[in-house]
């Protein structure tokens, strides 16, 4: 697999709480350059980032994030703000103490009426797998096929770690054939990105790659 054809596979990444206009820019233009599946960025920015690319690359941006507290009002409505501000993908975090509590039902409704409010939008669900035990990770993969969205994510990239072989590997032999896999957090070189997709792993989510590119 050669670097264009991983690169395809990248959402090109800036989440920093510092980010500026003029960083948003840059990842844009080269996640436009270098012909990357989206750039993700933070909601506050989605308006103007759909404004400036015109149509040339996917916008994707995060709800509930880090964290995934929020009430699901309130993610709903991130959803749908972001949606009209022009976003085409949502990447939404799970209430990871519902989770633990066992809360399932509730999670699974959580994401339902996310996957309702993106309507033909893409919805992927990050459900930060460094804080999760096995047995839970295997139950997201269970809620998520559940509930229809079409990814599950491994991380925020935000906690302490993030994707590893093992978790898309894991990830793979238990979530449903319609749901797909996406690994973000510390992907640092082309042979670990190469690596997530030989495991399994359709997207990817970071800003390294272009910068060693570049």
């Amino acid at each position: 697999m050669n670097q264009k054809d991983i690169l395809k596979n990248v959402d090109h990444t800036l989440l920093n709480q510092t980010a500026t206009w003029e960083e948003i820019r840059q990842i844009l233009d080269d996640a436009i350059a270098y012909e990357t599946a989206s750039a993700c960025i933070p909601a506050s920015y989605v308006k103007q980032a759909a404004e400036y690319v015109k149509g040339r690359l996917a916008i994707c941006t995060v709800i509930g994030f880090p964290n995934g507290y929020s009430t699901s009002s309130v993610k709903i409505y991130e959803a749908k703000d972001a949606i009209i501000n022009g976003a085409d993908e949502i990447d939404m975090v799970i209430n990871i103490g519902f989770l633990k509590d066992k809360r399932y039902q509730e999670i699974e409704s959580e994401i339902r009426q996310v996957r309702e409010a993106c309507g033909e939008k893409i919805l992927k669900v990050i459900i930060e797998t460094c804080l999760l035990t096995e047995e839970e990770k295997i139950k997201m993969c269970e809620i998520v096929t559940n509930a229809g969205a079409e990814y599950i994510k491994t991380s925020t990239g935000f906690s302490f770690a993030g994707a590893t072989p093992e978790d898309v590997r894991l990830m793979k032999a238990h979530v449903g054939k319609n749901v797909k896999i996406k690994a973000a957090g510390g992907i640092s070189s082309f042979d670990d990105a190469e690596e997530f997709l030989r495991l399994g792993a359709d997207r990817l989510g970071t800003s390294r790659l272009i910068k060693i590119l570049k």
